[in-house]
C-alpha cells in the first residue's frame, strides 16, 4: 500500500516511520524544505524520541519512506492518506483551522476515487464531517463515503515514546459512513501492531467507534477526564495546606482501593493537550459545567504556586525569582502551554525580576522565548520548581547559596537536601 502522511512533527514522523516498517511505501508530506531535507538524508529533525534516529534511517534507506513538499502529487499517487497537521489555538482553546484548511485543499487537489482520508488531529466533535467532508469534496469533486473514504482516528499517544504507545493503546476509528468506518479499519490493521493487554474490555487492537463524531469525542472525553482528576487533585491540594494535611499520603491512601484514581497535583498542566482538548469539548458543549470549572482551577495553579513564594518572602517586588523549567513536563523540549508563561507573568505582576533556567534549552533559546537566562548557583531571593526535569531532582542547598525560599510545584526536590531554606511543595503544609 502506498500512503501519504501530511505533516512530519513529533508524532506525523514517528506514524510515518511506523507505517514504513511494516513494509508500505509512505511519502511524508511538509511545508518546511529544511524537515523534508533532514528525513530525506535519513536525520532525524528533532531529538528526544525513543528509538526515532534508527528506525528512520533504517526505512529511508531501503527506500520505504520518502519526504516532499508537494502534498497534493503524493496524494494523488496514494491509496491512503493521514493527516496530522497541527491545529493551532489560542490561549482560550479557541481553533484556528488556518493550516488544516490549507493542507485539506492540497490533499482535495490531489484525490483520487478508492483513497482513505484519515484525519487524527484532535477536533471538535463534528469537525470531520462538517468542515473537512465539504472541503474534499469540493475540491477534488468526488464524495465522501462515497468516491472516497474518509475517518478521524485520534492519536493517543506521548511524544518521547510513541512507538511504544501505538502498540500499547486501541486505535479508535470512526467514519462518516460504514463503509468508510470498514476500510479505515483494514487500513490501520495492516499498519500498526498490538501488545496483549488483559484490563481492556475487548482485545486490544483497532476498535470501532461507529461514527467519526464518537471518535473524535473519545479523544476529548479521555482528555477532559484527565483535566478535571487534576484539577480535584488541585483542589485538594490547596486545601491540604492550610490544614496540616500532605495530600500525597492521601491521595496514595485514596487509591489503595479499586474505585479511586486520584492524579497528582501540581503547578501546571501544559503541553497540547489536556489544556485544550477540554476547551474544543466546551465548544460544542457550553453548558458543561464540571469541565470548565476543571479548566479554571487547572489554570489558576501558577498564580498559586506564586502565592505560596509570596507568603514566604513577605514581599515579591524587587525581589529577583528563578523559575526552573520551560518544559511543559520533565524531559521533553515541550513548551506549548508551559505552566512557565503564566508562572513568570505573575512574578511580574508581583514585582519580581524573573530569570528562567532549562537544562534542555540554550541561552539563545531561553532569550528568543522571552526569559532572562539563569545559571544554577547565582543569587536570587526565591526559586519556583516548574518542570520535573531529572537534573533538577539532584538539586541541594548547595545550588542557591544565598535563596530563602522555594516553591517546588511537581514534588521533584528532597526536602533533606534543603536545610536552612524554606521549601513548600503544593499540597503539603509548612515546615
Amino acid at each position: 500500500m502506498k500512503i501519504s502522511l501530511v505533516a512530519l512533527g513529533k508524532i506525523g514522523l514517528p506514524l510515518a516511520v511506523q507505517f514504513a516498517m511494516k513494509g508500505h511505501e509512505v511519502i511524508g508530506c511538509d511545508v518546511n524544505q529544511k524537515t523534508v531535507d533532514l528525513v530525506n538524508q535519513g536525520i532525524e529533525p528533532f531529538p528526544g524520541e525513543a528509538h526515532l534516529g534508527e528506525y528512520l534511517k533504517q526505512v529511508v534507506s531501503n527506500g520505504k519512506l520518502r519526504a516532499t513538499t508537494d502534498t497534493t502529487a503524493a496524494v494523488s499517487e496514494s491509496d491512503a492518506v493521514v493527516v496530522v497537521v497541527p491545529l493551532f489555538v489560542d490561549q482560550a482553546g479557541v481553533p484556528d483551522f488556518g493550516w488544516m484548511d490549507q493542507a485539506t485543499e492540497k490533499i482535495a487537489a490531489g484525490l483520487k476515487k478508492g483513497t482513505l482520508v484519515s484525519y487524527e488531529t484532535t477536533l471538535p466533535v463534528g469537525t470531520t464531517r462538517n468542515r473537512f467532508a465539504p472541503a474534499l469534496e469540493q475540491g477534488s469533486g468526488l464524495k465522501a463515503g462515497v468516491d472516497f473514504d474518509l475517518v478521524f482516528s485520534p492519536e493517543r499517544v506521548l511524544t518521547g515514546r510513541v512507538f511504544a504507545d501505538l502498540r500499547k493503546y486501541p486505535k479508535l476509528v470512526g467514519g462518516i459512513n460504514e463503509k468508510s468506518t470498514k476500510a479505515g479499519i483494514e487500513f490501520y490493521e495492516a499498519v500498526l501492531d498490538f501488545d496483549q493487554r488483559s484490563d481492556l474490555s475487548e482485545p486490544n487492537g483497532v476498535w470501532n467507534l461507529g461514527s467519526s463524531e464518537a471518535s473524535e469525542m473519545a479523544k476529548l472525553a479521555e482528555t477532559s477526564y484527565r483535566d478535571v482528576n487534576i484539577a480535584l487533585a488541585n483542589q485538594f491540594a490547596k486545601f491540604a495546606e492550610g490544614a496540616n494535611i500532605d495530600i500525597a499520603k492521601v491521595i496514595s491512601a485514596s487509591n489503595s482501593q479499586p474505585y479511586s484514581h486520584i492524579h497528582q497535583p501540581g503547578i501546571a498542566v501544559g503541553g497540547h493537550c489536556i489544556p485544550i482538548y477540554p476547551r474544543f469539548y466546551l465548544w460544542n458543549d457550553p453548558k458543561a459545567t464540571v469541565v470548565r470549572a476543571a479548566r479554571e482551577a487547572n489554570a489558576a495553579m501558577p498564580e498559586h504556586a506564586v502565592s505560596i513564594l509570596e507568603s514566604e518572602l513577605t514581599s515579591l517586588s524587587g525581589k529577583k525569582v528563578a523559575v526552573l523549567g520551560i518544559s511543559y513536563r520533565g524531559g521533553v523540549k515541550e513548551s506549548a502551554f508551559s505552566g512557565v508563561f503564566p508562572t513568570v507573568a505573575a512574578l511580574k505582576n508581583a514585582g519580581s525580576i524573573v530569570f528562567v533556567n532549562d537544562p534542555m534549552y540554550s541561552d539563545e533559546e531561553i532569550k528568543a522565548l522571552g526569559f532572562e537566562p539563569f545559571k544554577i548557583g547565582a543569587p536570587v531571593d526565591g526559586v519556583i520548581l516548574q518542570a520535573d526535569h531529572r537534573e533538577y531532582k539532584e538539586l541541594t542547598s548547595s545550588n542557591f547559596p544565598q535563596v530563602k525560599a522555594i516553591v517546588d510545584g511537581r514534588r521533584a526536590l528532597d526536602q533533606s537536601k534543603f536545610k536552612g531554606i524554606s521549601l513548600r511543595v503544593i499540597g503539603a503544609p509548612a515546615q
